[in-house]
């Protein structure tokens, strides 16, 4: 659908979730709406729209070329375009600012490419401007992986001498979280991952390089710089680099949702609820997701299903609501005993550990705490607690004065 009024904007076709309008309200200020339009409207729209500029994403970044007048030597060599300008005379000018964006990512995260065998994962329009800039930055063999050409999916043993891997596919983009598009253990040499996908804040990928130690980096600061590279075109006008960083860390903090982990009983409902009251964002409960899912209260699945049960459900329910963004999201004391849980709680997600004295916790409808001392659950999760959290903070006061203490330290 095209605005009424349209200045600047972002050119898609499936655009719900889409960061660059309040990126780009940083930026210049200026008005910035999302275009969201089947293949047969992009042609009319671009040959009679009134717009002064765009972004364009995908899959139009090589439908738009044809309607271009002229292309930049970036556009031109990478064969995609993502940045359009009216110029004076009524002619649309393609640019590619993703080239700008890759380029900051890969120099913000520090990674070090020149000579070194590099795995590009996807061989559509983001897969060319990730060569371009690996090319100009002196890396050594560049190897596409595709579904169907001579390196793929299936021969990725040749390659177990890579030693840094991009992923330029949707593979683990919301909301098909928690899968990746390959098995790091097949590359022992790698030692950064790169993903151009910024929702979740962390894929599946990089969950699984994060944790084995390597360098990595989402697509949200390539988001970003792309942007700032585009504003600069469209206003004219330079734009600090700084700004790349300041707005990332501010979107950062805007889109992942605050988890609450830590015994039962210690607050994490309670301050949840005060928390998404001061910041005006939606509450989850995992407990009263399990429990109206299934129609029956938590003792009673309890009673009827075993542990083993209630812990099913526990992790279909985190799974649903942790790929969300700025949510509020309030977790069961036992949710990190899961392993399989640990990934779904890091993938969006600040994770917030309440601490509470244990001869404040209640135990009346808590099936754990009734059949087990609390100080052996303690004992038994504190470790993970404690493992997982991003941050701690004792929960001693009223469930302002705790929410409080949670927004302060985290700059909210």
């Amino acid at each position: 659908m095209v605005p009424e009024h349209l200045e600047f904007g972002l050119l898609g076709e499936h655009l719900g979730h889409s960061f660059s309008p309040a990126i780009h309200k940083q930026l210049g200020g200026y008005d910035y709406q999302l275009v969201e339009l089947p293949p047969d409207q992009v042609g009319p729209f671009l040959q009679e729209g009134s717009f002064r500029g765009l972004n364009v994403t995908i899959p139009y970044k090589k439908t738009v070329m044809a309607y271009c007048q002229k292309l930049s030597p970036a556009a031109e060599r990478i064969g995609s375009v993502n940045t359009i300008m009216r110029k004076a005379d009524g002619s649309l000018y393609g640019d590619n600012t993703d080239y700008d964006g890759f380029r900051y990512l890969l120099q913000s995260a520090g990674a070090q490419v020149r000579g070194k065998k590099v795995l590009v994962l996807g061989s559509g329009g983001a897969s060319l401007t990730v060569r371009a800039v690996l090319a100009d930055l002196g890396a050594g063999d560049v190897v596409t992986i595709s579904r169907r050409g001579p390196d793929n999916y299936g021969n990725l043993d040749r390659h177990r001498d890579a030693e840094y891997i991009v992923n330029a596919t949707p593979v683990g983009m919301y909301p098909n979280t928690g899968i990746s598009p390959v098995d790091l253990d097949q590359f022992p040499r790698c030692k950064g991952v790169f993903d151009l996908i910024y929702n979740p804040a962390k894929t599946q990928f990089l969950l699984d390089g994060q944790r084995r130690g390597m360098l990595w980096a989402n697509g949200l600061g390539m988001l970003v710089a792309q942007a700032r590279a585009a504003a600069e075109r469209f206003l004219d006008v330079p734009i600090s680099e700084e700004r790349v960083a300041e707005i990332t860390a501010d979107m950062e903090k805007k889109t992942h949702n605050l988890l609450l982990i830590g015994m039962p009983g210690c607050g994490k409902t309670t301050v949840g609820r005060e928390l998404a009251r001061r910041l005006n964002r939606p509450l989850e409960d995992v407990d009263r997701r399990i429990a109206a899912a299934a129609g029956r209260p938590i003792p009673e699945i309890f009673a009827q299903e075993g542990e083993e049960g209630f812990r099913i459900r526990e992790h279909l329910a985190l799974c649903a609501v942790s790929k969300e963004s700025g949510r509020v999201i309030a977790c069961g004391g036992g949710i990190v005993t899961r392993k399989e849980n640990w990934d779904p709680m890091r993938q969006n997600s600040t994770v917030i550990y309440l601490r509470r004295d244990l001869s404040l916790l209640p135990t009346s409808g808590r099936p754990m705490s009734q059949a087990n001392p609390v100080e052996k659950l303690y004992r038994q999760r504190a470790p993970l607690y404690e493992q997982l959290a991003d941050l701690t903070v004792e929960n001693r006061g009223t469930p302002a004065e705790t929410a409080n203490e949670i927004i302060r330290r985290l700059g909210l």
